[in-house]
């Protein structure tokens, strides 16, 4: 991770160290304390447009950023070196902020609604996926200079003008190996895959149709291999192998979500957060009070858990050995916590009102849980589930440290 130090004074010359024999060497210049981005992370301060910048080893608020426009729905990721915090804001805003000078960088309004984005794997890239007017823009990482714009035509061939076509709005952006991205078409039923490899002005798009109807957000496994798109039209999601020769869709898991009993969604499961511990991802099912537990080998429902709501996220301890889970109204007070190896539910907690969001630190030892209605970030002793600091801070939500950088898909 980045660190800063102060600077040194320059060394003299070669060519002058003659003439300073026996002279006393002079007097050290003070070196400040270096300051490291590994233990920071952020939180969004949705109501005042303001990212506060958090360490989480002394568990404290270091500074607040404000100026970030609307955060309602913001989602935040790190430069490789963990310098740089991208943000992506409703109101089409991408802003870049830096760590330790706790300033903003560089803004633009790239989009009229931005719903989050993704870094390349080599640094160099920042991919904005967008609502309105929908397509995916990609920018220099550096100077937020645009470097491509995808537009995610769908409908019929231009033939005059548009010819009738219309961009869809893009969900599920992730990074892939070797500069590329993978996103979803809600409007569109497609994913495609971009290839900024060679030249990334020119953007080679790989398109595969007819995955389901509507899409609505997506992850890749942490080795990049499986890209997977939940289905808001129908039950099932859709999966691709990007390490075949030739990368095609397949509908796993047909028939999980709704089941034969609809319930109303009160709010759209984050598959971004869907768990992979061990051989098993835990996902939370559309509609249901349960979380799947699914064999990543075969892509088979091996089995389900009762909680206590309809789960909107649900996270791994980076160890594998908990689950820890968040949910929709009525139920958003409560967390629960999922034993891997028993595959039970061993604790239910309430740490506060609307649970937004929840931010393991790098090695699981601590979870940052965001209370919005409560204006207070919660940070919990995952061993013994409870709480060990509170953070007063302005109707938070999304909670992002900057190990997420190393991981791909984060």
């Amino acid at each position: 991770m980045f660190t800063l130090a102060a600077t040194l004074p320059a060394w003299p010359l070669l060519g002058n160290l003659a003439g300073c024999a026996g002279a006393p060497p002079a007097a050290a210049a003070p070196v400040a304390e270096p300051v490291g981005t590994g233990d920071l992370g952020v939180v969004i301060e949705r109501a005042r447009g303001t990212l506060a910048i958090v360490d989480t080893t002394q568990r404290r608020v270091r500074a607040e950023v404000p100026g970030l426009g609307d955060l309602s729905h913001a989602s935040v990721v790190f430069s490789r070196d963990g310098l740089h915090a991208y943000v992506f804001g409703r109101d089409g805003g991408l802003t870049q902020v830096n760590l330790l000078t706790q300033r903003i960088v560089n803004r633009v309004m790239q989009a009229g609604n931005s719903i989050g984005g993704a870094v390349s794997a080599d640094g160099t890239l920042v991919a904005a996926q967008n609502y309105t007017p929908g397509g995916v823009k990609v920018f220099d990482a550096r100077t937020l200079a645009l470097v491509a714009d995808i537009p995610a035509w769908y409908g019929p061939e231009a033939t005059a003008g548009d010819g009738g076509r219309r961009r869809s709005r893009v969900v599920g952006l992730v990074d892939l190996p070797d500069r590329r991205f993978a996103f979803s078409l809600f409007d569109a039923d497609a994913i495609w895959i971009a290839d900024l490899s060679q030249d990334p002005t020119r953007p080679q798009i790989t398109r595969l149709p007819g995955i389901g109807r509507q899409p609505y957000d997506a992850l890749v496994t942490p080795d990049g291999r499986h890209y997977i798109a939940g289905l808001f039209g129908e039950d099932g999601l859709a999966m691709v192998d990007l390490w075949a020769p030739q990368p095609q869709a397949r509908r796993i898991l047909g028939g999980y979500g709704r089941g034969q009993q609809p319930l109303p969604v009160y709010k759209m499961p984050h598959l971004r957060g869907w768990a992979v511990a061990g051989r098993h991802a835990y996902l939370p099912a559309i509609g249901r009070h349960e979380v799947l537990v699914v064999d990543t080998a075969s892509w088979q429902e091996v089995a389900r858990i009762p909680v206590a709501g309809q789960p909107v996220f649900v996270i791994a301890r980076p160890d594998g050995r908990q689950v820890w889970v968040n949910f929709a109204l009525p139920d958003y007070h409560r967390v629960q916590v999922i034993d891997t190896p028993s595959q039970r539910v061993i604790d239910t907690l309430e740490p506060g009102k609307a649970v937004l969001h929840m931010e393991f630190t790098p090695r699981g030892e601590q979870v940052w849980i965001s209370c919005r209605d409560d204006n207070q970030v919660q940070v919990y002793d995952t061993r013994r589930r409870l709480p060990v600091a509170r953070l007063a801070l302005d109707s938070p939500s999304g909670i992002f440290f900057t190990a997420r950088a190393a991981r791909t898909g984060f």
